[in-house]
């Protein structure tokens, strides 16, 4: 599904490039003229929040690494010297900073969205494995770039993480010291992760790409979860969804600009204000507040190797998704019962995100467990039991029908189990 160009070039320059890059009828078929859903809500403008989100990330990242310094001894300071000293170097690492927990918030309504309306499933099972990757390369990019300050948190969220590995059966000590580029989290350590702090947004980018190209094959899914099948179920991008992207955009925008101005410091920890010191433990050592869910099923079992594995299971989960759920109606808005348990799972997650957020003890241990168990229950078992025994409600024959509401059968061959 991909949109045909009427893109024809005028001015002599155009048409000299046209004819031997057509890039700017790629753009015109691609932005401009592409044939979406007609139904496309709100929850869809994400993926263009997110672009810019990145492209922000990527600015203002590359200005901050000129006024940085990767050492131990220096770091710290260097990041003091760009608060104080740089021409609006404060607004620059206030927008960066915050543009991570921005560009995570944007990232899991995405996630949630296509977990609601069944983005993953046939014919989408690659756009959203390319998505996953996508997650995965943010996390990790992310994570090193909080190492940077080299402040308390910073120092020992390096620590914890990184010796993570070495509960790895025969191989783990190794990677470990990989990692660190010695024998423990040090000036080794904060080159390493600054140099993938800096490349990894621009893989990002590439995948990106490869996101939205995979996109333009099937074209979006859409609230009611079937194909088009004509012009009357679809619009083109420009200006209908440029427009409402647009506004989604600004709306957010006033969210990011209050947090950067007014509470910059809300997300982060007091503790990263003080220098890294490796003989000084922090009483309660807490992540970023995107990391807290699976902080929480890491801690939550009493084996270093199996909250590894349940910590990074809990990510990996997510990529097998469109094979968990083999359900044939994609969206929740007709399944009732998946519906309940989505609203469950979203509330587990949030919990889970608090558990990680409170000291190891008491009842938080429990609780954390709990979630824990009902994170992997409802992918497990939930999913694919709905898949064979859930009652659908009848699904439109069309986005038009959906919308406009035409009066026509619903789909037969997804109007039941």
């Amino acid at each position: 599904m991909s949109g045909d160009s009427t893109y024809v070039p005028k001015h002599p320059a155009a048409k000299w490039l046209e004819s031997r890059l057509p890039i700017l009828g790629l753009m015109h078929s691609s932005f401009v003229v592409f044939p979406n859903p007609r139904n496309l809500n709100y929850w869809w403008t994400f993926g263009g929040i997110l672009a810019f989100l990145l492209v922000s990330q990527i600015a203002t990242g590359v200005v901050l690494a000129m006024h940085y310094t990767a050492n131990a001894d220096l770091a710290f300071d260097s990041v003091e010297h760009i608060m104080r000293d740089v021409n609006f170097g404060w607004l620059l690492r206030y927008w960066h900073a915050n543009g991570a927990s921005m560009f995570f918030l944007g990232l899991y309504i995405h996630i949630f969205r296509g977990m609601y309306y069944g983005s993953y499933k046939a014919p989408r099972e690659v756009l959203w494995l390319i998505g996953f990757l996508i997650y995965l390369l943010s996390m990790a990019t992310a994570f090193m770039g909080y190492v940077l300050p080299w402040g308390q948190m910073s120092f020992w969220g390096a620590t914890v993480i990184t010796s993570l590995f070495s509960a790895i059966p025969l191989v783990g000590d190794a990677i470990t010291t990989w990692l660190w580029g010695g024998y423990s989290v040090d000036n080794a350590t904060l080159n390493r992760f600054f140099s993938l702090h800096y490349l990894l947004p621009f893989m990002i980018a590439g995948v990106v790409v490869l996101h939205i190209w995979a996109l333009h094959v099937p074209g979006s899914n859409n609230p009611a979860g079937v194909e088009p099948k004509s012009e009357k179920d679809t619009l083109p991008f420009h200006p209908y969804f440029t427009v409402k992207d647009g506004f989604a955009l600004t709306c957010f925008l006033v969210l990011y600009a209050w947090f950067v101005f007014y509470i910059p410091n809300y997300l982060g920890h007091a503790d990263n204000y003080i220098v890294a010191n490796p003989l000084q433990t922090p009483p309660h050592i807490v992540p970023e507040w995107y990391y807290l869910p699976f902080y929480a099923i890491l801690r939550s079992i009493p084996s270093k190797l199996g909250g590894f594995l349940a910590m990074f299971g809990a990510v990996l989960i997510l990529a097998v998704l469109p094979w968990l759920d083999t359900a044939k109606v994609k969206s929740a808005a007709y399944r009732p019962l998946f519906r309940i348990f989505f609203w469950i799972f979203v509330v587990d997650a949030v919990l889970l995100g608090y558990v990680g957020s409170q000291p190891p003890a008491g009842g938080a241990v429990l609780a954390g467990r709990v979630l824990t168990a009902y994170y992997f229950f409802h992918f497990l078992v939930i999913l694919p039991l709905l898949s064979h025994f859930e009652t659908t409600r009848p699904v439109p024959a069309s986005i038009s029908e959906a919308v406009l509401g035409e009066q026509a059968d619903a789909s037969p061959a997804l109007a039941g189990h």
